[in-house]
């Protein structure tokens, strides 16, 4: 087992052809591996999602973060960017898909790929997590306090998004949905509308939800972090990825 790493910044093909950059990591080692597409979260390419990129490579994953916002500012700082992308209405749905793709397609064609591939999105990124595993199809799928999956944007919130309500009949997979009880942006009311729609369409899911946690508890550089929470949250995530991907195992670069 070895717990070196590489991550590098590297171009695929995502919507419509478009080459996009995204972030790479990959554990050392030979051994055939599942692979996972991290959605970055509405603030962006930034290094708080670099590092829970690294960290499923560390977990012993392929894994991939594309920069949804490439287009609209390249090269500009992550803040930058996600201002831009937000005044110009955010990511059309249509494109996230094919940027998800891409990524995905470029995880799979990888030497030590079994052929597996999550998706997991934190933020807007959950909300489009699920929008991806309705559409393509992945292995397993998680949700991180996505909102908009359910319920209605407020009047003047800057995304041109609607709810993906009559696209959940389409899932493919098994997801994943951790949420705080403290959001408003999935409310408790929206999960519990999730939990039934996908009940009522024989989906296979499961939710965590957290006490004293509201949106973004995934991120340790903001106010916003519960370390209870986010702990327990990557428990469920490495188990379910496990069971849906394999169990991720590395070798050593020289094979012993």
């Amino acid at each position: 087992m070895s717990d070196a790493l590489t991550a590098e910044t590297v171009t695929l093909p995502g919507a419509d052809g478009d080459l996009i950059e995204a972030y790479l990591a990959r554990p050392a080692g030979t051994t055939r591996r599942g692979g996972v597409v991290v959605i970055h979260h509405m603030p962006g390419w930034d290094r708080g999602m670099k590092e829970i990129t690294r960290r499923f490579a560390e977990l012993g994953y392929d894994a991939i973060c594309p920069n949804l916002y490439v287009r609209e500012a390249p090269g500009a700082a992550p803040d930058d960017a996600a201002a831009t992308a937000r005044a110009s209405g955010g990511v059309p749905d249509a494109r996230l898909v094919g940027d998800v793709a891409g990524a995905a397609a470029h995880l799979r064609a990888l030497p030590t790929s079994n052929g597996r591939v999550g998706v997991i999105g934190y933020c807007s990124g959950g909300r489009q997590t699920v929008l991806a595993a309705c559409h393509l199809d992945v292995d397993a799928a998680v949700d991180c306090y996505g909102a908009f999956v359910t319920g209605t944007p407020p009047e003047g919130f800057p995304l041109q998004v609607g709810n993906l309500v009559d696209q959940l009949p389409e899932l493919r997979t098994p997801l994943l949905g951790l949420f705080g009880n403290e959001d408003r942006y999935p409310s408790p009311d929206d999960v519990d509308e999730l939990e039934r729609l996908l009940t009522a369409h024989g989906k296979t899911f499961e939710f965590h939800r957290y006490d004293d946690a509201g949106h973004a508890f995934f991120s340790n550089d903001r106010p916003s972090y519960r370390v209870h929470a986010a702990n327990d949250g990557w428990e469920r995530v490495a188990a379910f990825f496990t069971t849906h991907l394999g169990t991720p195992r590395t070798t050593d670069p020289a094979g012993s």
